[in-house]
């Protein structure tokens, strides 16, 4: 798989696989507007997601399946693996929520320059195993509160001049990020004096540990 050159589209491809849960049945719904007004917007899912277990094996990520406490420890195990095999030394501690350091995370990606920071380390995604470890001990998060907060980022960043800035949607229950309508291929210059300037306005908006997922 050709990864997103762009270390926040890496980031948004791989936080709408991990923020979904798989469902039994999706049916497809009709609502919202053209992704830039307040009414919610409804997508459907075209198939079950799943991500690569521990084991090397196929598997649906589940949510809240561990406590705090072990959500750090796996988190903090992550950044371990980024610092050694994944070759940045520089990696920030998690927070003490367990959830990353998204600002510091993007900083040193923009410093570095390179896509192994927010990409699973220096070779093909060699934390990979680590990563989902830790986010598949994430408390359960209420997806309704995670979408409102979503939202109302996207508007404060389109406010903020970020005019290409999508809306979050939601399907089955499964919050997925808004933000570059295009993030294989990015649409927006994360590297702006523009969009940082909205980014800094309108990070209040943001719940924690959803910083970098849009």
């Amino acid at each position: 798989m050709n990864l997103p050159r762009d270390s926040r589209a890496f980031s948004r491809l791989l936080s709408a696989a991990l923020m979904a849960v798989p469902v039994l049945a999706l049916t497809s719904a009709c609502g919202g507007d053209d992704g830039r007004g307040e009414t919610e917007a409804i997508a459907s899912v075209p198939g079950t997601p799943s991500v690569t277990g521990p084991s090397g094996s196929a598997s649906p990520r589940r949510s809240g399946t561990g406590d705090k406490g072990a959500f750090y420890d796996a988190q903090l195990t992550y950044v371990q693996c980024m610092r050694g095999k994944g070759g940045v030394k520089e990696f920030p501690d998690p927070k003490l929520s367990g959830h990353l350091d998204w600002t510091a995370i993007d900083e040193l990606a923009q410093k570095s320059g390179t896509h192994p920071v927010k990409g699973g380390g220096k070779e093909h995604d060699v934390c990979g195993s680590e990563r989902t470890a830790a986010m598949m001990l994430e408390p359960k998060r209420d997806a309704q509160k995670d979408y409102e907060s979503m939202l109302a980022h996207a508007k404060c960043m389109r406010d903020n001049g970020v005019s290409a800035f999508t809306n979050p949607t939601m399907s089955g229950g499964n919050v997925m990020p808004g933000g570059d309508p295009s993030p294989a291929s990015p649409r927006i210059d994360v590297r702006s004096p523009a969009y940082k300037q909205a980014r800094q306005a309108c990070e209040d908006r943001l719940l924690d540990g959803l910083e970098g997922r849009q």
